[in-house]
C-alpha cells in the first residue's frame, strides 16, 4: 500500500481531460511509443507526450479520443521531443498500458476531482 496523503496533497495534481488531436509511431523512443498532441480546450490549449501504449493502440484509432493527462508536471525530453503532459493509464494482466478516460463525452480541459 502507498503512503497515505492530505487532500491537498492530491490536489496538487492537475489531471484533466483532453482529446487526442494528432498521433503518430515515436520510433526514436527506446521503448515501441506514440506521439499525442492533445487539445486540452482554450485554457491549457495543445500539448504533447510520448505513450508507451503500442500494444493496444495504433495512432490512427486515437484521433479523437479524450484521455485523462497530468498537465502540471515540468516537461520532460524523450529523445528529441519534449513531453509535456503525462497521458494516464493502468496495466492489463500482462502489464501493458490500457488508457484512462471519461465513459462520456466531456468537454476539454475539465479537472478530475
Amino acid at each position: 500500500m502507498s503512503e497515505s496523503i492530505g487532500f491537498d496533497d492530491f490536489l496538487k495534481v492537475d489531471i484533466r481531460v483532453g482529446r487526442i488531436t494528432r498521433a503518430e509511431p515515436f520510433p526514436q523512443a527506446r521503448k515501441p511509443a506514440i506521439r499525442l498532441w492533445v487539445d486540452f480546450g482554450d485554457d491549457l490549449g495543445e500539448r504533447k507526450s510520448s505513450a508507451r501504449i503500442t500494444a493496444h493502440y495504433r495512432p490512427d484509432d486515437l484521433i479523437g479520443r479524450q484521455v485523462l493527462a497530468v498537465v502540471n508536471f515540468p516537461p520532460r525530453q524523450i529523445g528529441p521531443m519534449l513531453s509535456e503532459v503525462l497521458v494516464l493509464g493502468v496495466p492489463d494482466a500482462a502489464g501493458e498500458v490500457v488508457l484512462i478516460a471519461p465513459d462520456q463525452d466531456v468537454p476539454p480541459g475539465g479537472r478530475l476531482f
